[in-house]
């Protein structure tokens, strides 16, 4: 049989991390693979994926490109304007390159390049993150060679024919150290049932707000708390907080992630997509509370998705305060069992590797 001949890569997603951090995983497990001989990437320069993408060693193409307005006036025809020379310069990039196959992760600064794929006929996968994809992901659906998923909710907004739920491709190693590792990095007790709050690197003021308000009463009642308040809400949140207890650890961030969500039984969370699977590899049920303000709602379809799967509960922006959350704690903690197999039940595990798999096919190496 002859060698499968080697291949080279676009990849191309930006603007926020549920759609940069995807096409990073998948990045790396093509970097490892022998048949994959050049990888590329098209972003656009304004936005976080151009650091990220130079840390990864991997040659970055800028694309000048922003999201849609919603309402139709002069802000929407200048987008017009600059979505038609980001295709253009796609198009150049792509006769320059000469990808074998591309991958897009969705949004605003996949779809010029989608487009210049369509137009050069050159072969292409997506993956959407969301329960509800994006705009883009359901208009380039169709002539996908795969379009991956992370939740079968998602499958009927999709026109492909080879829709596979592979799930949110991961950073790696999240599934160590061991939860009395994780404790022990903390200097927490593995005798008390621990909650993980986090919204994301920038946090999120609701969860803060709940959080504050109830700690004393759930260190009280033997419960420990870890805390992520976000980098720009860390300073204002201890002026506000007062007293300290032991079993409450607040930072602003961690550098790694894999320590507290291993310690974890319990997290009160946003909804962002690549949040919600990390939960899932780690078995971890939780309280989800939904950004309210999020691109075409998407985080509340993905916290919706979790509660009917029985991995989570879901309670709006609105509606979220302390008592609230330490009544969703003590509900969660009489089902923890259940709901870990449930989120066990979610996970993926080899999502990067499937997608590189569906890439490689697409790109005629598969």
């Amino acid at each position: 049989m002859p060698d499968k001949k080697t291949i080279s890569v676009l990849l191309t997603g930006g603007g926020t991390g549920g759609h940069i951090y995807p096409a990073i995983a998948v990045a790396r497990e093509l970097k490892n693979d022998p048949q994959i001989n050049a990888l590329y990437y098209i972003g656009c320069s304004k936005n976080i994926e151009k650091e990220i993408i130079a840390r990864e060693n991997i040659d970055f193409y800028p694309v000048n490109v922003s999201g849609m307005p919603r309402k139709v006036g002069m802000g929407f025809f200048m987008w017009v304007f600059e979505l038609s020379g980001a295709i253009l310069k796609s198009l150049y990039y792509l006769l320059k390159l000469k990808p074998d196959a591309v991958f897009g992760t969705g949004g605003y600064v996949t779809a010029p390049v989608l487009a210049a794929s369509l137009v050069l006929g050159v072969p292409y996968v997506i993956h959407d993150p969301d329960a509800h994809p994006g705009m883009v992901s359901r208009f380039f659906s169709g002539s996908a060679g795969c379009v991956s998923t992370a939740f079968e909710q998602a499958k009927k907004y999709l026109k492909s024919a080879n829709i596979k739920v592979f799930g949110n491709p991961t950073r790696a190693g999240l599934n160590s150290p061991g939860r009395e590792d994780a404790l022990k990095a903390l200097d927490l007790s593995p005798e008390r049932t621990t909650i993980l709050a986090i919204g994301g690197s920038q946090g999120a003021r609701t969860i803060n707000n709940a959080i504050k308000d109830a700690v004393p009463e759930l260190i009280g009642s033997g419960f420990q708390v870890i805390h992520q308040t976000g980098a720009r809400n860390y300073e204002g949140y201890m002026r506000d907080f007062s007293g300290q207890y032991r079993g409450y650890i607040v930072k602003p961030y961690f550098d790694d992630m894999s320590i507290p969500l291993n310690a974890a039984d319990i997290a009160v969370s946003r909804a962002g997509s690549l949040s919600l699977s990390e939960l899932n590899l780690c078995g971890l049920p939780s309280i989800l509370v939904p950004y309210p303000y999020a691109a075409a709602d998407h985080q509340r379809f993905n916290a919706r998705a979790m509660q009917e799967a029985g991995a989570g509960l879901y309670v709006e922006d609105a509606e979220f305060n302390a008592g609230v959350l330490i009544k969703l704690i003590r509900l969660i903690h009489g089902n923890i069992d259940s709901m870990r197999q449930a989120n066990l039940g979610l996970a993926r595990f080899d999502a990067a590797k499937n997608i590189a798999g569906e890439i490689k096919k697409a790109g005629g190496s598969g």
